[in-house]
């Protein structure tokens, strides 16, 4: 699947989120134009969900102006906390090539009226009337009394030429960005289905006080390493968090070794959500470790106006323990907010925050440097859930540049962190084919470095190890060569799927031997080796992959003909004498031997002199 490809499932979702009222967005099936002028006015709705946190399809739709009209602007948006406003121009296309290929032109943006309808002209240079959405925008214009304040900016949604940027802002009046197909693709799709988006610059939790019999929090100051940091300490509702999750989701947990996981059966989110659900007390503040969070700055007050309340604001805040008590509260919040809008389910049922504060000096460090940090005070920390090797990883610089590659170049979503696509895949935007585990990936490259023996035999708490790790991945820019062992992969089990029904025949044992079932890192070391860096992202790359994937396989009945007469290779193919029958049978454990010490010099010793 492509990149695009995505794009178009992400906006026909988003459709999906009108009501059904909302007929424009449900177009017959054979109304072609009728579906893209959808997917264009759903394009908007993904600008505005991800760049400014509208979550609600009628709160998104109120901002698209996209009528007869419309003075040139297609939608807009108003920050009155940053005191900014932005006017979009969108220009769609409905297909891959001239999506990521076709420029707007300079005539296209002499219709947008930013001088006319910022001054209040409610009708255009014709005379005729604006529609009633660029009406309205007037309107809340004129109603901000410190407008010469706030700072206007134009949002192109196109493509466009480099030679016309500096002619821009005469068209426009005010300064512009321009979102180009690569921008979209890194910027709205990949947020939206990582569950990345608008992240949070301050955060506000309202406290409930009377419960406390007398100071409602713990503050202490502590000495580190890196100079003085705070700690505050104190219970805040759970409804609170369900909130603040369900806007920002992963944003919030980017130092967190996880992303959210889901309420599976048993699970331990499976418990936290019975704890608040099915039990009216507060036992959960009891029984439930709490959410640590990181803060640039935090501002703490009771004094905000109302009885028994206090309010927490905290700076670029980040969870680094306690992700899964918040993801649950989300998943509540969300499945409770229609049919309980007072959210009595959350009635009295608060959990632990602790709060760390670290001074300027932490800003100062390396991302490596803080994530050290971070890791450290992750592992001290109580947590619901166990953290793995594998997730200790998942922020090192080299994943973080393997995700962002594989992305671009492939359009594939690497899982770095277990459950970071979960809002993706619950939301439909797309399917596990196009998410690759991270754990089947580091195999591949293992294999490919030269170690098809450790890569099947290593357990995922040893090859995650960070000495190991380091070895296996110690190159991002090799991300290619890897992709195309992973693609390799997906032929071979693309033709192990052929003898799944054939109980005679599993494994198409017949045809390749056991190299399907037992010795697919073993293929992928061989059939790698024809890869070529000129490659690219196109048809060739996966027909190569797929070619050397057959072509290796079917090579494999012969290869272990080879190696089962070998000396070196007795202890995996023993000759069996029955002295009742007098019959000599051999003894075959190609399981071990695919894990096995010879492995590595078969395959060079074989395939050296018998490659096709």
């Amino acid at each position: 699947m492509t990149k695009y490809q995505t794009l178009i499932n992400v906006l026909d979702q988003l459709r999906k989120e009108a009501p059904k009222e909302y007929k424009r967005y449900y177009p017959l099936d054979n109304n072609v134009e009728g579906l893209n002028q959808a997917r264009a006015r759903a394009y908007i709705h993904l600008f505005l969900k991800v760049k400014f946190g509208l979550l609600e399809f009628k709160s998104r739709e109120e901002f698209i102006t996209d009528e007869v009209n419309d003075g040139g602007i297609d939608g807009y948006f108003i920050d009155e906390e940053n005191k900014k406003i932005f006017f979009i121009q969108s220009k769609f296309r409905i297909n891959q090539k001239n999506f990521e290929k076709k420029n707007i032109e300079l005539d296209e943006l002499i219709c947008m009226d930013l001088d006319r309808i910022t001054k209040g002209e409610k009708s255009g240079v014709t005379g005729v009337d604006y529609n009633s959405k660029i009406q309205k925008l007037i309107k809340k214009i004129q109603g901000i009394d410190d407008y010469p304040k706030y700072k206007e900016t134009v949002i192109l949604l196109a493509n466009l030429k480099d030679k016309y940027l500096p002619k821009l802002k005469p068209l426009t009046i005010f300064p512009t960005e321009v979102y180009a197909y690569d921008r979209c693709y890194n910027e709205l799709v990949f947020p939206v289905v990582s569950g990345t988006y608008y992240n949070p610059k301050e955060l506000k939790i309202t406290i409930n006080v009377s419960n406390y019999g007398g100071s409602n929090r713990i503050d202490y100051y502590v000495d580190t390493s890196i100079g003085e940091c705070n700690i505050s300490i104190l219970f805040v509702p759970t409804a609170e968090i369900g909130r603040i999750l369900y806007k920002f989701k992963n944003s919030i947990l980017k130092f967190n070794p996880r992303s959210y996981l889901e309420l599976a059966s048993g699970s331990v989110n499976a418990k936290i959500k019975d704890s608040i659900v099915n039990i009216e007390t507060n036992e959960f503040a009891l029984f439930n470790n709490g959410i640590t969070m990181l803060s640039d700055n935090t501002y703490y007050s009771d004094r905000v106006g109302k009885r028994n309340e206090a309010a927490i604001i905290i700076s670029n805040p980040q969870i680094i323990n306690g992700g899964q008590t918040a993801y649950t509260m989300s998943r509540i919040f969300e499945e409770y907010k229609e049919i309980d809008p007072e959210l009595n389910i959350f009635k009295n049922k608060e959990v632990l925050l602790k709060v760390i504060t670290f001074n300027d000096e932490f800003n100062n460090l390396s991302q490596d440097e803080k994530l050290t940090l971070i890791e450290d005070v992750s592992k001290a920390t109580n947590n619901q859930t166990a953290v793995n090797e594998a997730d200790r990883r998942s922020n090192e610089k080299v994943q973080v540049d393997l995700q962002q590659n594989l992305f671009e170049e492939f359009g594939m979503f690497y899982e770095r962190k277990k459950g970071e696509y979960g809002d993706g895949l619950r939301n439909k935007y797309i399917d596990r084919s196009i998410i690759i585990d991270r754990e089947v990936f580091l195999r591949v490259s293992l294999s490919i470095n030269g170690n098809p023996a450790q890569s099947r035999r290593g357990s995922a708490k040893q090859i995650f190890k960070k000495e190991i790790f380091a070895q296996i991945l110690n190159d991002s820019q090799l991300f290619k060569k890897y992709y195309f062992g992973y693609s390799i992969l997906q032929s071979l089990n693309k033709e192990q799927k052929k003898f799944d029904k054939d109980q005679n025949n599993k494994f198409g044992v017949v045809q390749y031997g056991n190299g399907l079932r037992y010795g697919k890192m073993a293929v992928i070391n061989i059939a790698s080796e024809i890869y070529d860096s000129k490659y690219s992202n196109t048809e060739e790359f996966y027909a190569q992959a797929s070619k050397a994937a057959l072509e290796t396989i079917q090579q494999w009945f012969d290869f272990e003909k080879y190696v089962k007469n070998l000396p070196t290779n007795r202890s995996y193919f023993r000759e069996m004498f029955d002295p009742e029958t007098g019959e000599r049978t051999l003894e075959i454990n190609f399981d071990n031997y695919y894990k096995g010490r010879t492995l590595s010099t078969d395959l060079i010793n074989y395939f050296s002199k018998n490659r096709r």
